[in-house]
């Protein structure tokens, strides 16, 4: 199951350069996770300082 991103993103992008897949992108307002790209690897979720990113 990907991970999504909640609305408590504050758009820091540190998700997005810590995501091994470039499954992560700036979305309007947050960023956004493409889940065919995703491999559940939580890397994102590990360096969120909001705790955005999490298992849909």
């Amino acid at each position: 199951m990907a991970y999504r991103i909640s609305d408590e993103c504050i758009s820091c992008g540190a998700c997005a350069a810590e995501c091994p897949n470039g499954a992560i992108s700036e979305g309007d307002g947050k960023y956004e996770i493409n889940a065919d790209d995703c491999v559940d690897c939580g890397a994102c979720a590990g360096v969120c300082p909001v705790g955005a990113p999490s298992q849909a």
